[in-house]
């Protein structure tokens, strides 16, 4: 299993100049090997280019990419993660998304597809990443 962020499916979806290619042979790539999920922030946050659930549902099962809830073991290590960032000086007063998606994937031990490995590479350091840099 391997958890997609958001911004590699939106340069497929909205045809990125300059990531699309990238974000598309990685899809493809990593189909053949992993099952690859979203979870629902991630849904949530495609949600904005679309006009319908059933809309983006459509799409998502043409990429053969399924939607998987996050247990409750991630959202406990999300509450966490965001402590550690509070505690370290961060200045936002609601758990950001990309640390409800690398709970996720810290909790299923998979994964994540994304361009931004910062964003998860300091809070969740067992979480492999596939990044444009690696």
């Amino acid at each position: 299993m391997l958890l997609v962020d958001t911004n590699v499916l939106v340069d497929v979806l909205e045809n990125d100049p300059d990531w699309a290619g990238w974000s598309l042979r990685q899809l493809r790539a990593q189909a053949q090997v992993h099952d690859l999920v979203i979870n629902p922030v991630i849904y949530a946050e495609l949600s904005l280019a679309f006009d319908s659930f059933e809309a983006l549902d459509r799409t998502l099962d043409g990429m053969r990419v399924a939607v998987k809830e996050i247990p409750r073991p991630a959202l406990f290590l999300a509450s966490r993660a965001f402590v550690k960032y509070r505690k370290r000086g961060g200045t936002k007063s609601n758990v950001l998304p990309g640390v409800f998606i690398g709970a996720h994937a810290a909790v299923l031990g998979c994964g994540i597809l994304t361009r931004d490995a910062r964003r998860y590479a300091q809070h969740f350091t067992t979480v492999p990443l596939i990044t444009p840099d690696a």
